[in-house]
Formats: structure tokens, sequence, C-alpha cells
């Protein structure tokens, strides 16, 4: 997946451009999107031999950036049909920049859990300038039967884990979240699975972190999204309030934005609804949620950038012909997200296994989108696309 883990398909590539973004007909040339540019597209990290995907970018307060990401072997290389997203040698990797992505550091390990492979390694920088960063987990058991385990293939599910870094060079002892109140689905050594997800944190003004996890029904399916709130930057959690569930409808891949008034808007990946982005938002500081409402367009996962004049970029993956990366610019309270025009970084990727996005300003007037790419269906490597405000 990245659509959770019970959700991926696998395939990317990559190729260098260097143009203007196009954009949907019907963009007026004063709406704000038409002040974005793109300059170029980056290679981040590539190499032939790994699969390298889900990324996530953080800017130091000394202008380095840092990029984490899931890496493991192209199994494709081993004989095998294909890659998939759950594999017992995935770990999570590292590259910094110190010249606003021209040049990158060579790959350096974060993490490799003992158990088996993470995935999609989600940075956030804190107030105090230490980096938060949630992953999950699969262990490879062929031979394990429980009943109460969430299964894929061969893999059983371990559940989520936080990693912090207080300098972005070493990496504390990962934590374990606490799983979802209810919860029965259990990890390989018979503990109820910590709670996880693929998104973006938001530390709210009023200091809180804001994290939206998966929630479970009794087998384990996943159902929905749930809040955890934590007052002391993640080293422990509380349950607040679910914030999106449906019958018909899953909930994912959810990322939290806050707005400059304070509401807390949840862009949410959907399952059984045609790939339709979701988004619901909190008045109240995260203690309910309104009903979830249906933006109208495809893509997933997302993620939400705020510009220098308050405006938001949200970036997502498109997983569509033609596959790519696309974005909109919202206006402050995020109001608009289901009538702003789209923006279409990239719109050559080889086929569906790409995207999940993430961002950061570069500069006043300069941004830059990571995310991963293929191209023809060739080796998955962590791209990126930087933009121009005007």
């Amino acid at each position: 997946m990245s659509p959770h883990p019970l959700y991926r398909a696998c395939h990317l590539s990559v190729i260098f451009l260097l143009a203007f973004c196009s954009v949907k007909t019907g963009l007026a040339s004063e709406h704000p999107a038409s002040h974005i540019q793109k300059v170029k597209d980056i290679i981040v990290y590539k190499d032939e031999i790994f699969y390298s995907s889900f990324p996530s970018i953080v800017r130091r307060p000394g202008g380095e950036l840092l990029v984490a990401f899931r890496r493991a072997p192209d199994r494709r290389l081993f004989g095998e049909p294909r890659t998939t997203h759950t594999d017992p040698n995935s770990y999570i990797m590292l590259v910094r920049s110190r010249d606003d992505g021209s040049t990158w550091s060579p790959a350096e390990l974060v993490y490799a859990h003992p158990l088996g492979g993470s995935q999609d390694p989600c940075m956030i920088q804190l107030s105090d300038h230490s980096i938060l960063c949630s992953s999950y987990g699969w262990a490879l058991t062929p031979a394990y039967t429980s009943k109460d385990a969430v299964r894929l293939g061969n893999f059983s599910f371990l559940g989520g884990y936080l990693l912090r870094s207080k300098d972005g060079l070493t990496w504390q002892a990962p934590i374990a979240p606490p799983p979802m109140p209810g919860s029965t689905s259990r990890d390989i050594l018979g503990n109820v699975i910590p709670a996880y997800n693929r998104g973006a944190m938001c530390q709210g003004k009023d200091g809180r972190l804001y994290w939206a996890v998966v929630a479970h029904n009794g087998t384990g399916s996943k159902t929905g999204t749930h809040l955890l709130i934590s007052s002391n930057l993640g080293q422990s959690w509380e349950s607040s309030c679910p914030i999106a569930t449906d019958e018909k409808v899953t909930f994912n891949e959810t990322s939290l934005y806050e707005t400059p008034k304070g509401a807390l808007v949840a862009f949410m990946r959907t399952e059984g609804f045609d790939d339709h982005t979701a988004t619901t938002r909190s008045l109240d500081h995260g203690k309910s949620f309104q009903h979830w409402q249906d933006t109208g367009f495809q893509g997933h996962p997302h993620f939400a950038l705020r510009l220098p004049d308050q405006r938001v970029l949200l970036v997502y993956g498109y997983r569509h012909p033609a596959f790519g990366v696309r974005a909109r610019v919202l206006e402050a309270e995020c109001g608009d997200v289901g009538t702003s025009p789209e923006i279409i970084l990239r719109d050559d990727g080889g086929n569906g296994d790409l995207g999940y996005p993430w961002a950061t300003m570069l500069s006043k007037s300069q941004i830059l989108v990571v995310y991963y790419f293929n191209i023809a269906d060739g080796t998955r490597y962590i791209a990126g696309t930087i933009l121009t405000l005007n």
C-alpha cells in the first residue's frame, strides 16, 4: 500500500524533466494556483538493487533537509515476479541535503526492526526541534495461524512504533504507542497491536500533538480512523474520539493539518469509494469531528503544507492513468478543497505504484515535494519536484 498494508499494489519509476507544471483546463490566470510554477524534477535517492518508497521530509533549523524512506531489496532481481510492500528486509533509511536538494548524502540506516520489515516512516519536526517518526511493521511468519493476528499472505502485522531524534543525527530506542481502545488484534507475541497509521501528525498551537490512527473492529479489519492526542511531545498518548467511520467506506492513511483559526482538518484516503479523497474537521480541538465529506476528486494519500501567505499546498499521489503526483492550492481554512483547481506535478509514471508525497519549504518562495516514483515499471526510487511561488 502504502495503502494500509492490507491494500497495497506494487510498481514504480522516474525521469528528469524541466518544465512548468500543467494545470487542468479551466484554471483562471488570476487564481492562486497559477502563481505556482514547476522548476524541475530531481532524484533524491535511487539504487537499482533496492525498492525505495514512502518518503517523508523535514527541514532542520539550520536548513539541512532530511528525507526518511522505506527501502527493501528489489525482489525481481532474485527471480520473483514482482516486489510487494511486505518484506522482512525493509528498513527505515535516511538521506540528507545541505544545498536545498542539489546533492544528497549516501543512505544511512535509521532503524531495522528485529522481528520484521518496517513501513512508511512519517516524520514531524516538533516545537523543540526534535523529530518524531512513526512507522509500523510486518513479520514473515508462514506457519503462524493465530485467529487474532492480522495477516497478509505469509506475513503477520506487528503494529506501530515511534522513533525520536533530538538532533537529527541519532535515534532513541523505539517506543510502542497504546493500542486502540477495544482492539483485539494481536501480534506474533500475543500482545494487542499498538496504534499505527501512515500519514502526517500535526502539532497544534496549543503544543499538543494530534495523530490520526487506524481503528479496527473485532476481527482486525480496518473500519475507520481515530484521534490520539499527546500533551508531552509524543511520550504518551490519550484516546480522544473517532475521526471518520462508515458502514461501506473505509478510511485510512490520514494526514492532519491545523488551520490559522484552529480547525483540525483530516485528509483521508478511502477504500470502496472509487479512490475519492474524503475530509472532515474538528472545531473543538479534537474533542469531536464533523461528518466526513466527499471532495469529489481522486487521489491518495495527502500532505498539507502551509505557505508563507497562509494558503495551503495539498499534495497527493494519483494512481490512475496518467499516473503521477498532483496538488491543489487551498485557502487558509481549507474550505475550497473540493473546488480548487488540480495541478499536475507529474503524469509520466509507469503505473500506480508511486506517489505518497510529502513537502517542505526551501525558502519563502520555493517548495520541495518528495515522493516515490517509477518509469516504465522500473526501479522504484525517491524523487522530488521543486516549485516556485511567484
